[in-house]
C-alpha cells in the first residue's frame, strides 16, 4: 500500500497504528514521528499540491476536515478520482473509531483493533487516577492570544480537562471554538491558564503576554507555575498523541 497523509493528525494516527512505513508522502506540517522528515512534502495542509499527489499514484490518501479550508483538498481528490478517506475527529471516541476505520481501509483490521484497545485502556487508566482527586481545578485554555480563541464544549480539550480531573471554564459554551475577550476570561476565575497556541512552538510562547493584559492583577491568586506553556502538538491536533498531553496535564495540575 502506498499511503499519503494530508495533515499532522493523520500522520500521527498512522504511527499509532504501527503503519508509518506505508507512508510515501505527507503535508509540510507533519513533524512526528521523526521518520517522516525524509518523506516528500506535498505542501501546507490548507494548500496541498494535488498534481504531486496524483503523480505519486497513492493507493489511499488520508484527508481531513479538522481545519476550516481543508474542504478544497477533499473536492480536488474527488475531482481527480484519487482514492481517499476523510477523517474529522471531534472527540476522543472519534479518534478511537478512526484507528479502526483507517486500519480496515488499509486492509489491516487487526492493527486497528489492537491500537483502539490500547488507546481506550490508556485513557481509562488516567480517568481512574483522576477520579480519586478531590480537587477539580478550572482550566482556561488559550488557542490564540489576539483575538482570544479558546475551546468550548464540543471539543476534545473539554474532554481532556475532565479526564484529567479538571474542568474547562468555557465548557458551558456549546461550540468547538470560542472567540471571546480577556474580560470574559477574568470573570470565569480560572485556577490554571493553559497556553497552547496553534502553530506556535512551545519555546516561542511567553507568559508575559498574558501577565501584561489589562486586569491581570485580578488573578493575583495564580502563582507563576499555574500558567502552563504547553506543546500545541500534544493538545491542538486530534490524534492519539492527545493521550500524551492528557498524562502530562494530569501530573501538572495535581502535583
Amino acid at each position: 500500500m502506498r499511503v499519503i497523509s494530508l495533515c499532522p493528525s493523520n500522520t500521527e494516527l498512522m504511527e499509532y497504528l504501527g503503519l508509518t512505513h506505508l507512508l510515501v508522502g505527507v503535508d509540510d506540517f507533519s513533524d512526528w514521528p521523526a521518520s517522516v522528515s525524509g518523506l516528500p512534502k506535498l505542501g501546507p495542509d490548507l494548500s496541498i499540491n494535488m498534481d504531486l499527489v496524483e503523480e505519486m499514484q497513492p493507493d489511499m490518501v488520508l484527508a481531513s476536515l479538522s481545519v476550516p479550508g481543508m474542504e478544497k483538498n477533499v473536492e480536488a481528490l474527488k475531482e481527480r478520482g484519487i482514492p481517499h478517506i476523510v477523517l474529522n475527529p471531534q472527540s476522543l471516541n472519534d479518534i478511537e473509531r478512526d484507528l479502526i476505520i483507517t486500519a480496515e481501509i488499509l486492509g489491516m483490521p487487526e492493527q486497528g483493533t489492537t491500537a483502539a484497545k490500547q488507546f481506550h485502556e490508556r485513557l481509562d487508566a488516567i480517568k481512574s487516577l483522576a477520579a480519586k482527586e478531590t480537587n477539580r481545578p478550572a482550566l482556561y485554555w488559550e488557542w490564540w492570544p489576539k483575538p482570544i480563541f479558546t475551546p468550548g464544549k464540543i471539543n476534545w480539550l473539554t474532554e481532556i480537562s475532565a479526564a484529567a480531573g479538571a474542568q474547562n471554564v468555557f465548557s458551558d459554551v456549546d461550540l468547538a471554538s470560542v472567540q471571546t475577550d480577556w474580560e470574559d476570561v477574568l470573570n470565569r476565575k480560572p485556577d490554571f491558564i493553559c497556553l497552547a497556541w496553534v502553530g506556535v512552538r512551545r519555546e516561542k510562547v511567553q507568559k508575559n503576554v498574558v501577565k501584561k493584559r489589562l486586569g491581570y492583577e485580578r488573578l493575583n491568586y495564580l502563582t507563576d507555575d499555574r500558567i502552563l506553556i504547553l506543546e500545541e502538538e500534544l493538545y491542538c491536533r486530534p490524534s492519539p498523541r492527545l493521550l500524551d498531553g492528557l498524562e502530562k496535564l494530569y501530573k501538572l495540575i495535581h502535583k
